[in-house]
């Protein structure tokens, strides 16, 4: 059929369709006129049709790259039930079957053939495909191009050289999602010409999308079961660790009525396959799981998708989330949102992008190696090098060196060989001596097994080159030791399963062909994306015009339906658009008067001081001489302490109560780079709407600091012994009362704490520590069994918070001992108030006392304990851990010993908390 004097619209019909989709029409449009063509559309916007309806419309056949073998299957069944010629051919087939359809193929019998793009290095396949007819080369998925998209696969890193051997034809590539970095990988890697490059189809109408912020995981596991209970229907529930899916199945087991299974990496490919065909058919209307579900999944009915963790990108999100209704029907998409879910999602990039000298590492102990290929895995590569990277970082590490043609990765083949012939010449016979018949003889059985296949490895079965040269192994091994010495020719012995082939061992790491700056360049552009999907959970405006915008779709708008849209319909559709600018400045001056109070004062003295109040606790303890006092003059008190309070619970600023009702405030590791200005944070839609407009009133036309501003590179040198870089603000005149003039330019840093400060403070703490032994002695007389019970009741269905700012996300964990370190006062110096905890652990009285004569929470306990052993003091870990905790994370340390903190995070049970491991590791005893 000419698709030259038809429209699109007259094949609709084929596919039991009256329109199209949005976008749909603009795609297929540019496929018609024979354009390479590049489609973002999300899950369910229809991307299969884009390639479909023209294959139908014209002559010759389409071959269709496709990852998955289920994926295949379900489409050519669809498009059988719909009388389309379709076929896939893979290794699901015995020899036979897929003889008979390439020839079939070849024959011009189908109108689209599916294969994976592993089936391109079979040089029969790739004789049969350029005897055909080829109008359209389909990439499905094509992110996988991308080693930086979501699931990378080699071979199809190798497309484009499969297109430019067919001749470069007409191609289309589609994707759900691809960030502009993996848009640019694809278009480079196809070679496509000039394509015309659709995003369109996001906006979900029928997706209700909410978020919601549990302040604890107990909180958040009680709305996951409430969730539940109360929606009906099939969906997912996806988790961020295979420890997550597992707790989280756990959790539910006789909770909720539905049948349910989990889903991730960790399990075989039989266990997955079966727990896949459950979810399909309706017997497990449930599943939990990591990224790991998703591809292929085209389940039209699900009512819901859970996110229990935060997602590392938008892209990611909404890929997932849009597996909901995709019949068109109202669904529910909700996240359950805490700001330490990113913690886990930086440790994930930390390891998609090794340092060089990781990578290095991993080179030469690889080129070290005598035998080839290499059998070993990832696991035992970390643990030979004692590296505390994870073994996904390690995969990573060998991506980058495959990508530059230093190895070469063999994965799951049985026993089989390889061959590789680096050169255009038809044949290599002649560089070989006429009197070597045999090495003459085998290098022909080479050269027919590579066929026109170049620069490519093609494996082969040993017996394969028996029979066809008919000479037995042994013999031609031995030639094969030969003729491997030839420049233009690379061997790869046989190997049974996971291997590794080092190219060529003398090469040295700095003449390997690796861009590390482009590498930081794509690090930082993915932990951008994590802060975007951290900007997406905590909007104020419309989420799917959040999304929309980040894709670029034009068919913007609120969508009516998200949580947000809610908010806002309920209070008459207005909202306050604040300024961000105003917004920045306010949050960075909070933020710089906590990190310049040293975490010793609590959120009303601190608000004092921003504000510029003269009250006599200000004066006494010295906070009048900060460079951050009356910056924020123009504000009440009340706006500020309501800033700090948001900073807390977004975690920009920490909260510790160290003593009874005296909870004081320091800044976090995200709190640092905010104010350091090193991103372009937008808080404008995030803040809360009276305090938005309190601050952008107020402050307006107020610049807050970026820390690329030539101020701070001309300023940088005088700040290098404060907090690491320049903050610039305004400061006021001295407060004169309703004055409000900001106009003296000043460093926000411009000194130390003066001594007077610290020697005040310090009177403070000691007074408190005298209050603290009286009311322990009152305590003791007055506490009854009753009343420790009771306490042991509240300690125990109280949560553990997941560690925040004070844990490394790098090192060992030994370098935990190096975190909080402080010099002790002599014996009749101020004491620490971690001094107190601690002396009364040793003196043996239990965690609940402590809480309930200190006034301090088990996290505080736990925390004191840790400084303590941090200062060479003595812990025992039978003060607050159980025999059975203590042996749970011996042997947790015994199996990961060099690990990160980050990743043994990952690996702790539900049972043990952050703050547990961490009191463990700071009073182990030193590794010999």
């Amino acid at each position: 059929m000419d698709s030259s004097t038809s429209s699109p619209e007259n094949f609709l019909e084929r596919f039991g369709l009256s329109s199209f989709r949005p976008g749909q029409d603009r795609v297929i449009e540019a496929v018609f006129q024979g354009r390479d063509t590049l489609c973002i559309m999300p899950t369910g916007g229809g991307k299969s049709l884009c390639y479909q309806l023209p294959s139908i419309a014209r002559s010759g056949v389409t071959i269709v790259i496709s990852p998955l073998i289920a994926l295949m299957k379900d489409q050519v069944d669809s498009l059988h039930k719909l009388g389309i010629k379709a076929t896939f051919i893979n290794s699901s087939l015995q020899p036979a079957d897929q003889f008979a359809r390439i020839n079939g193929m070849v024959d011009g019998q189908y109108e689209l053939v599916y294969v994976a793009p592993e089936r391109l290095r079979s040089n029969s396949f790739m004789q049969a495909v350029e005897e055909c007819e080829i109008q359209l080369l389909a990439v499905d998925e094509a992110h996988c191009i991308s080693q930086w998209g979501h699931d990378f696969r080699p071979d199809y890193a190798r497309l484009g050289r499969f297109r430019k051997r067919l001749g470069n034809p007409q191609t289309v590539a589609l994707t759900a999602t691809a960030t502009s970095i993996v848009q640019e990988d694809i278009c480079s890697v196809l070679e496509l010409d000039e394509p015309a490059t659709f995003v369109s189809g996001f906006a979900r109408e029928n997706l209700s999308l909410h978020v919601e912020s549990p302040s604890s995981n107990s909180e958040k596991d009680a709305r996951l079961i409430e969730f539940l209970q109360q929606t009906d229907g099939s969906g997912i529930v996806y988790a961020s660790t295979r420890k997550n899916c597992e707790h989280i199945v756990e959790l539910l087991q006789g909770q909720i009525s539905r049948r349910l299974e989990y889903y991730h990496a960790g399990l075989d490919s039989a266990q997955r396959r079966a727990v896949q065909e459950n979810f399909m058919s309706g017997s497990t209307p449930i599943v939990v799981a990591t990224n790991a579900f998703g591809m292929g999944i085209d389940k039209s009915n699900l009512r819901f998708v859970l996110h229990y963790n935060l997602p590392g990108s938008i892209e990611a999100y909404y890929q997932e989330a849009g597996r909901a209704g995709r019949d068109g029907l109202a669904s529910k998409c909700l996240m359950l949102y805490s700001y330490q879910d990113r913690f886990i999602q930086e440790f994930f990039v930390e390891n998609s992008y090794p340092s060089r000298e990781m990578v290095k590492d991993v080179y030469e102990f690889l080129a070290s190696f005598d035998e080839d290929p290499i059998e070993i895995t990832l696991q035992q590569i970390k643990e030979d090098l004692g590296i505390s990277i994870g073994t996904s970082g390690i995969g990573n590490c060998e991506n980058l060196l495959h990508k530059c043609g230093a190895i070469e990765r063999l994965d799951s083949q049985q026993n089989m060989a390889g061959i590789r012939i680096n050169s255009d010449l038809e044949t290599l016979i002649d560089y070989l001596p006429r009197d070597a018949r045999t090495r003459r003889h085998v290098m022909k059985g080479l050269e027919k097994i590579a066929g026109s296949i170049r620069n490519e490895l093609v494996l082969f079965q040993p017996k394969r080159l028996e029979k066809q040269l008919d000479m037995k192994w042994n013999a031609i091994a031995r030639a094969l030791r030969e003729i491997k010495k030839l420049e233009q020719v690379d061997y790869v012995p046989p190997f049974r399963g996971r291997a590794i082939h080092v190219v060529d061992r003398t090469k040295r790491f700095v003449e390997l062909d690796i861009d590390f700056s482009e590498i930081q360049r794509r690090k930082d552009a993915e932990l951008s994306r994590l802060e975007r999907m951290i900007r997406l959970a905590t909007t104020r405006r419309c989420r799917q015009d959040e999304i929309l915008e980040y894709f670029g779709d034009a068919n913007r708008g609120d969508c009516g339906s998200c949580d947000n849209c809610g908010q806002r319909i309920e209070s008459g559709g207005h909202e306050f658009e604040g300024n961000n600018d105003a917004i920045l400045y306010a949050i960075q001056v909070a933020l710089s008067g906590v990190a310049r109070s040293s975490g010793r004062y609590g959120k009303n003295l601190i608000a004092q001081m921003l504000t510029g109040s003269t009250a006599k606790k200000v004066k006494q303890s010295g906070l009048q001489k900060l460079s951050t006092f009356g910056l924020l003059n123009r504000l009440r008190r009340s706006d500020v302490s309501d800033l700090i309070e948001w900073l807390v619970e977004r975690g920009y600023l920490t909260q510790v109560e160290s003593t009874k009702f005296r909870p004081t405030v320091m800044i976090s590791t995200a709190g640092v780079d905010v104010m350091k200005g090193k991103a372009d944070y937008f808080f404008a839609d995030q803040i809360p709407v009276a305090l938005s407009r309190q601050l952008s009133n107020r402050l307006r036309g107020m610049t807050p600091h970026r820390s690329k501003s030539a101020v701070v590179e001309e300023t940088s040198q005088q700040s290098e012994n404060d907090l690491g870089d320049e903050e610039y603000g305004t400061k006021p005149l001295e407060p004169d009362e309703g004055s409000g003039k900001l106009d003296q330019k000043t460093s926000l840093f411009d000194a130390e704490p003066s001594s007077q400060i610290e020697s005040e403070a310090d009177e403070e703490f000691d007074s408190v520590d005298k209050d603290l032994d009286a009311e322990f002695e009152a305590h003791l007389d007055d506490d009854s069994e009753e009343e420790v019970e009771d306490d042991i009741d509240v300690v125990e269905s109280k949560e553990t918070v997941v560690l925040g700012s004070s844990l490394p996300q790098s090192g060992s964990v030994d370098g935990v001992a190096k975190n909080l370190r402080v010099d002790l006062p002599d014996d009749d110096a101020i004491k620490p108030t971690f001094y107190w905890t601690w002396r009364l652990l040793a003196d043996g009285y239990s965690a609940t006392h402590l809480q309930q004569v200190r006034g301090i929470d088990l996290d505080t306990v736990f925390e004191h304990a840790i400084q303590a052993g941090q200062n060479q003091m003595t812990v025992k870990r039978r003060w607050l851990l159980q025999e059975e905790a203590s042996a749970i994370l011996e042997s947790l340390l015994a199996e990961h010993p060099e690990s990160e903190l980050a990743e043994l995070l990952l690996q702790l049970p539900s049972s043990i908390s952050p703050q547990q491991l961490r009191f463990f590791l700071a009073c182990r005893e030193p590794r010999g």
